[in-house]
């Protein structure tokens, strides 16, 4: 299934309840011990979606990665990615070494799940992880010959490394900015840029954004905001695509221009930043 599919159809289980309801916490963690998959379900995005970081939850997420119950027809554990989605957005790092164990599940949506996850925590120690699986694509440094490799989620892990600043790995990473799924390739321009701060990745970015499919330029959209790439700005503002969009990837990189200046004072490029989001809204 494409990912992309897998993703609105967890989406579509929780949508009715997406204001939380009268869930509490009590309820929620009850929820994960019932006989009810879909009320196990909903109980780990609940945890995640409201950032409920307490022990018990961590916990309670954490069992539920090794869920042997909530398993569809073909092979996949739903519980399962929504417990590790949900362990990413509560910070708590105890969580690493579960979901490095998830990377070795059958199923490519937790496996993907806890890549994502492992790139929020922010903890190295999963470097070796992330690239045992990125390798799975490679003979050497080169790609593999057949060719799309579609069987690890190599945008997901891209971008882990590329966050975890794997430097060391760089020569990996660039091998998948020939990958034939666009997607790859950006996650991979993405990675480069801020394992090597070259420009010319950056403005591989800012070039896609000039490209047919609307999908495409949300997805680079999100990636020059992730690395705050001060030189996209015009083309951020320019972009055939929704403003909102557009807003969310100006402001990583205003995000990025403060982070880098004293708070009394704001750099050109951030007040450039300031005035392109101001025209959008």
């Amino acid at each position: 299934m494409n990912p992309s599919l897998e993703n609105i159809k967890d989406l579509s289980l929780t949508s009715d309840n997406a204001d939380g309801g009268s869930l509490t916490v009590e309820q929620a963690l009850a929820n994960l011990e019932s006989a009810d998959l879909g009320l196990r379900f909903y109980a780990a995005w609940w945890l995640g979606r409201f950032r409920i970081n307490e022990p018990a939850a961590v916990t309670a997420l954490i069992e539920a990665l090794d869920d042997e119950a909530d398993r569809t027809p073909e092979g996949g554990y739903p519980l399962r990615r929504n417990a590790a989605r949900a362990l990413g957005k509560l910070g708590d790092r105890q969580a690493v070494p579960p979901l490095i164990g998830c990377l070795d599940c059958s199923d490519f949506y937790v496996r993907e799940a806890a890549v994502q996850s492992l790139e929020m925590l922010g903890n190295p120690v999963c470097i070796s992880a992330l690239i045992k699986l990125l390798a799975v694509g490679l003979e050497g440094e080169q790609l593999i010959s057949k060719q799309p490799d579609l069987s690890q989620p190599y945008d997901a892990i891209l971008e882990a490394l590329g966050t975890l600043r794997a430097t060391e790995f760089a020569p990996l990473v660039k091998a998948f900015l020939e990958h034939p799924i666009e997607l790859v390739q950006y996650s991979a321009a993405r990675a480069m840029y801020q394992l090597t701060q070259q420009p010319v990745y950056g403005e591989r970015l800012v070039k896609a954004l000039t490209g047919e499919k609307l999908q495409l330029r949300r997805a680079v959209l999100a990636d020059l905001g992730a690395i705050g790439y001060l030189p996209a700005a015009d083309a951020i503002a320019q972009t055939l695509a929704e403003n909102s969009l557009k807003l969310i990837s100006l402001k990583g990189l205003l995000e990025h221009q403060v982070n880098h200046i004293t708070p009394s004072t704001f750099s050109e490029g951030a007040i450039k930043v300031m005035n392109l989001m101001d025209s959008l809204l």
